[in-house]
């Protein structure tokens, strides 16, 4: 048992520059928690690959971590380039075509077959993450006609917005369908599902691993404006949520963004659902060694608004300093973890459940949460223990954001790797039958040297209450402050 170096969670995405397993156990060393296999690139035998190569690195590291499958959902991208990169001028006319041909500077192709249909004369198209714009003049049957407002470089397959425009495409597709039965087989069981607006994707995606007898959770991708407008049903379902900036700083005024990042964490900590924010977050570490001032203050931002876990993209997955930029990511965390006092919108949550308590409103299981991160802020608490059956316990306590470790112990490995997308959270699978399993957690921390006598911890468990006699999930109602 070896913790990370920080308690935020650390993502990277697996792609050409860090396929292999040297190099993913000394990411996972360097702080990186989960891995993220991105769908919408790739063959099935380049992701068996990374999923052999990733997990025989996290037994190599001795340090368990988790992967998700990041669906590609309706997402409408460009077609092959007759030459990669394309350079668009502003003011130059360019058609967009349906028809599958090699682009070039003057016709390109789109995988979407009811363009047409979307647009009309005098409509803004984006493309490479808003990095170029285009306006409509004209709209054929099978193309559109437009003018380069904003130029840039564009490669193959690059993503197309159209901001504010109905888009025909179902949601999951097929596509993302085909891509859940390969993850499934491979043991993945936590989803990225893209552009949700509503609550209904969620609903058919987990509908369809029920299906095939596997219980899965779902990491709703908040990248459409309608997702704000709906995203307290969206929580309701999911049982985490991404905040996708790339694809969502289109679809909404770009001053908006931190804002709405800032909205979308509080309520999904509200909600105890953990938060990944995710896109550009140190884009420069593509290239360079060294991130901007800019990056690392939006790093830190990010986990002082309130985030579970932080995002690593095309950084890690075709950047040149994969290493370096997880190594970079964890010291940014780890160093405003130490240094931030109480944040204020921590002590607004605390004040929150208090109130509750007042107006008896307050369930016993927030009660237990409030009252571990009260006793760890009161008496330097590093480690809480918490028995656990469907993760919720720990992610109580994860949003409250303590400065302690919570060590979940749980007997079920998909409850175990969804808990590593929480702060702080560290899941171990335990037999809980065969001796008192806070024991068991205490000899692992004492023999890594972590704890010693004299030390406090907090236990948290299910004794008298619930199902199966406080064993079972929502069973949780004592807390203990044991001295070591």
């Amino acid at each position: 048992m070896f913790l990370p170096p920080c308690r935020t969670k650390i993502i990277g995405t697996v792609g050409p520059s860090c396929g292999n397993a040297s190099t993913l156990e000394t990411m996972i060393r360097r702080g990186m928690t989960a891995a993220r296999l991105n769908f919408s690139h790739g063959t099935f035998e380049d992701h068996l690959h990374n999923i052999a190569a990733f997990r025989s690195a996290a037994a190599a590291a001795a340090r368990p971590s988790t992967i998700l499958a990041d669906l590609p959902g309706p997402k409408i991208r460009i077609g092959q380039l007759a030459s990669d990169p394309l350079t668009l001028e502003k003011g130059d006319e360019i058609i967009l075509t349906t028809d599958d041909m090699p682009g070039t500077a003057s016709r390109i192709s789109v995988r979407y077959k009811r363009l047409s249909e979307s647009l009309s004369e005098g409509d803004t198209i984006y493309l490479n993450d808003g990095f170029v714009e285009l306006t409509v003049l004209d709209v054929q049957k099978d193309s559109v006609r437009c003018m380069v407002v904003s130029g840039g470089s564009l490669l193959s397959g690059k993503g197309l917005n159209l901001p504010g425009r109905k888009v025909f495409l179902d949601n999951p597709t097929d596509q993302d369908l085909e891509i859940m039965d390969f993850a499934l087989a491979e043991g993945i069981n936590i989803f990225g599902v893209s552009f949700v607006e509503d609550a209904s994707a969620l609903v058919k995606v987990r509908d369809f691993a029920a299906k095939r007898g596997k219980t899965i959770h779902t990491v709703a991708k908040i990248e459409r404006a309608a997702a704000i407008d709906n995203i307290d049903s969206i929580l309701d379902e999911a049982d985490a949520i991404m905040i996708a900036r790339g694809d969502l700083g289109i679809e909404i005024p770009i001053e908006d963004m931190p804002s709405v990042q800032k909205e979308l964490i509080h309520k999904a900590n509200e909600r105890c659902r953990p938060v990944i924010t995710a896109t550009q977050m140190l884009m420069s570490m593509v290239e360079h060694a060294r991130p901007t001032r800019a990056e690392v203050t939006d790093v830190a931002n990010a986990i002082q608004d309130g985030t579970d876990a932080i995002m690593l993209s095309e950084e890690t997955a075709v950047g040149r300093h994969p290493v370096t930029a997880v190594t970079t990511m964890a010291a940014v965390a780890a160093s405003f973890e130490q240094r931030h006092s109480e944040l204020l919108w921590i002590s607004a949550l605390r004040e929150e459940l208090k109130n509750n308590l007042v107006r008896k409103q307050i369930s016993v299981a927030d009660m237990i949460s409030l009252n571990v991160a009260e006793s760890v802020l009161a008496l330097d608490i590093s480690f809480v223990l918490t028995s656990t059956v469907t993760g919720m316990t720990p992610r109580r306590i994860s949003r409250l954001k303590p400065s302690s470790w919570i060590i979940a112990a749980c007997d079920n490995e998909a409850v175990m790797n969804f808990c590593f997308m929480s702060s702080g959270v560290y899941p171990l699978i335990m037999d809980k039958k065969t001796k008192p399993w806070h024991e068991s957690v205490v000899e692992k921390l004492k023999l890594q040297g972590i704890i010693s006598p004299g030390d406090r911890v907090i236990l948290t468990e299910g004794q008298f209450s619930g199902p199966r006699g406080g064993t079972g999930p929502g069973g949780t109602d004592t807390m203990a402050i044991l001295t070591l």
